[in-house]
């Protein structure tokens, strides 16, 4: 997609790989609407870089902390295990329900400023 001249055949090779790789691991970053509201990491220590990242552009971080991690710079901990798979799983499970009904509220689509409403949103009943 570029001009390649000046290049040898290794180097186009190599530069190829990097974008396809780069794009592999940001690619979905592009389609992304804007900064996200908050973070979910499940293991802390691993993700160090992405909650300093969150830090500097102010999103809230909820993380799972096992008893080996700093909670310094997590807004939400979430005591826990971090390291085996069902657990992963449940957290994972409660995580994306919980925002599933967050998404689903009638007063969120509605456009109306929450926090500015007289009298509190009623509770949906399930």
């Amino acid at each position: 997609s570029g001009d390649t001249s000046g290049f040898t055949k290794k180097e186009v090779l190599q530069l190829t790989r990097e974008r396809d790789k780069l794009e592999l691991s940001l690619g979905g970053i592009r389609d992304m609407g804007g900064v996200p509201s908050v973070m979910f990491v499940i293991d802390a220590n691993k993700e160090d870089l992405a909650i300093k990242e969150a830090a500097v552009l102010g999103i809230p971080v909820i993380a799972v902390l096992d008893t080996n991690v700093d909670p310094t710079g997590i807004a939400f901990p979430v005591p826990g295990n971090d390291d085996a798979s069902r657990a992963v799983r449940l957290y994972c499970d409660a995580i994306a329900s919980a925002a599933t009904a967050g998404r689903g509220g009638a007063v969120a689509d509605s456009g109306e400023d929450v926090g500015a409403m007289e009298q509190p949103p009623a509770e949906a009943t399930a």
